[in-house]
């Protein structure tokens, strides 16, 4: 955790306001008033947020605070609070932070000792979440999987055995691609839901098994359209004897490309511990 200095009494606050995701009334009556309150609102877009405060009558100036700028422009929001004026950082939409800027920011004004005040409201991870029908009580965020497939895939390998339910950010015109590459690493039967343009007029929350959700996708052009997110259940250990690990899996897939089936499988349970027995029968299953 980052140390900051005590907050000083003297400086202004910096908010870290929450705004819709796509319905404006889900805006809170207190951030519409700190909005109006306060000196400067640090915008991803301020011709996005433009409008925002045009649809509210909020007259209070804008200032850019994107990710090209928010290292080097953070000193000018810390001048103004360190001057005494209270300052709004807002996202294009949703929470400030979760996959948008305002990091730098948040980070440089606690560790000059001024006062940063969250304004909760509308965040699609949590929103989708809510309405997902996967466990909630214990679930990981990874944002935005990598563009390219074979990091997006290798970023998908590492948490297949990842028990928490699984929450990604995906651009619409990679949703099916990243579909079925989480189809292809985490099982076709994995539940899944896709939570589409939440809030909005053609909200969609379809929940299927992978390879089902890549079908719908697939058969909807509809579907790869607009802001997305993907949850995914989280890896259900298999119990007892018959447990094979995704290491298993990894070393049996590596013998198998130079080994008959059988003698691969007695080689990966020798350095992996796993029955012989098992570890056969899931390379039947892979083979099939």
């Amino acid at each position: 955790m980052t140390a900051s200095a005590p907050a000083d009494s003297t400086s202004g606050t910096l908010y870290v306001v929450a705004t819709p995701i796509g319905n404006l009334d889900d805006i809170s009556a207190r951030a519409l008033k700190v909005l109006k309150d306060v000196a400067l609102i640090a915008a991803e877009d301020t011709r996005h947020s433009m409008r925002l405060l045009q649809h509210f009558g909020i007259q209070t100036p804008l200032a850019a605070c994107h990710d090209h700028n928010e290292r080097d422009e953070g000193g000018r929001f810390l001048a103004r609070l360190s001057a005494g004026d209270d300052v709004a950082l807002v996202s294009d939409a949703g929470t400030p932070l979760i996959s948008d800027p305002g990091y730098h920011l948040v980070r440089q004004a606690r560790e000059a000792g001024i006062k940063v005040v969250p304004v909760p409201g509308a965040c699609a991870v949590i929103a989708a979440l809510s309405a997902a029908g996967l466990p909630s009580d214990r679930f990981i965020f990874e944002g935005f999987l990598p563009a390219k497939a074979v990091g997006r895939r290798t970023r998908l390998q590492a948490l297949v055995e990842e028990p928490r339910t699984l929450i990604f950010y995906e651009a619409p015109h990679r949703i099916l691609e990243s579909l079925k590459d989480m189809a292809d690493v985490f099982g076709a039967d994995r539940p899944a839901v896709l939570a589409r343009e939440l809030t909005k007029t053609f909200e969609t929350l379809k929940g299927l098994p992978l390879s089902e959700l890549c079908a719908f996708v697939e058969a909807d052009s509809n579907q790869q359209r607009g802001e997305c997110v993907v949850l995914v259940g989280g890896h259900t250990a298999p119990e007892g004897e018959e447990a094979v690990s995704a290491e298993a899996l990894r070393v049996l897939d590596l013998l198998l490309q130079e080994m008959p089936l059988k003698r691969a499988a007695a080689l990966a349970a020798s350095i992996t511990g796993v029955r012989k027995n098992a570890l056969y029968q899931a390379g039947l299953e892979r083979k099939s």
